[in-house]
């Protein structure tokens, strides 16, 4: 559970570069996190790689991916992008689906080699594993925090916050956004290698939409435009997935299918109940103080 969240972690915290800082939607997040998770395995399977080249690979896959899709869509906003980026998720689906040759079709790929698998018990496996996520998160962390408080970070808020005054401050907006959304969808990437290495086993329909949905509400309920908010969601959002799987079985009489209503509709509720009380998310984002040499008012002398 704590490897998954901190993976889900991971995913709210590309989000979260990417719409609670840039203010650009991003329904295809699951793509992304596909195609990191492909790249990764075949990269392991295919070509011998080590892990830590394959998790490499992964993320500046996925980065050219969203390069590319961040310039083809740089004008669009609102409901047109996330209509975009929601079919890109599909397309990456089908394609694993389809292309058997490669991805072996809807059989998935086994076997994707882990760090010391084999060698360990599996509870072993699971804490070392748990140990690398959660160095990779602290990583990813670290650097947005110090982009989010870096000029770079500002030029993004004021981005999202008006599009139109940033470009008349002189900003390059579509550079700035090509840029976000392709850091964004490297993290995306990174997470989606250390799926597939945890797992072992990838098939396309491990990447649903339904994932998106979880990530977006994870990043809604933690604090949109908070790193460590994201990362607070992230683990809610599981501890709601797992927890619910015990609160169903006080449930006497019910269906396998009724059950997974049970649960969808608990992890909804409760969510609700979360954003009711705190509608900008349990850590709402907090604006980084300017530097004193930036608010400070010149002197009559200066001027």
């Amino acid at each position: 559970m704590a490897t998954y969240a901190g993976l889900y972690g991971l995913l709210a915290l590309g989000l979260n570069l990417i719409w609670g800082m840039g203010g650009m939607i991003n329904l295809g997040l699951v793509g992304f996190f596909a195609l990191g998770a492909y790249v990764s395995a075949l990269a392991a399977l295919k070509l011998g790689a080590p892990m830590i080249l394959g998790l490499c690979l992964a993320a500046i896959a996925a980065a050219a991916a969203g390069w590319l899709m961040a310039l083809t869509t740089a004008r669009l906003r609102g409901d047109y992008l996330a209509i975009i980026t929601l079919g890109f998720s599909e397309v990456v689906r089908l394609v694993a689906s389809n292309e058997i040759w490669l991805t072996r079709g809807t059989d998935g790929i086994s076997g994707i080699p882990g760090p010391w698998r084999g060698r360990l018990t599996p509870e072993q496996f699971n804490l070392v594993y748990l140990a690398l996520v959660v160095a990779a998160l602290a990583v990813v962390v670290a650097m947005l925090e110090l982009l989010r408080r870096s000029p770079y970070g500002r030029v993004l808020r004021a981005i999202r916050d008006d599009e139109q005054v940033a470009e008349v401050a002189g900003k390059p907006v579509r550079a700035f956004k090509v840029e976000a959304f392709a850091l964004s969808a490297a993290v995306l990437g990174l997470a989606g290698g250390l799926y597939a290495h945890y797992t072992s086993f990838i098939a396309p329909d491990a990447f649903v939409p339904l994932v998106t949905i979880y990530v977006v509400l994870a990043l809604t309920a933690g604090g949109t435009g908070n790193n460590w908010g994201a990362v607070l969601g992230a683990c809610l959002v599981v501890f709601f997935l797992e927890s619910t799987r015990f609160a169903t079985a006080w449930l006497p009489g019910l269906q396998p299918v009724q059950v997974a209503a049970v649960r969808e509709f608990i992890i909804g509720a409760s969510l609700i109940l979360v954003l009711r009380f705190r509608p900008a998310g349990l850590l709402p984002e907090r604006l980084p103080r300017m530097p004193m040499s930036l608010t400070s008012t010149p002197s009559p002398e200066s001027r």
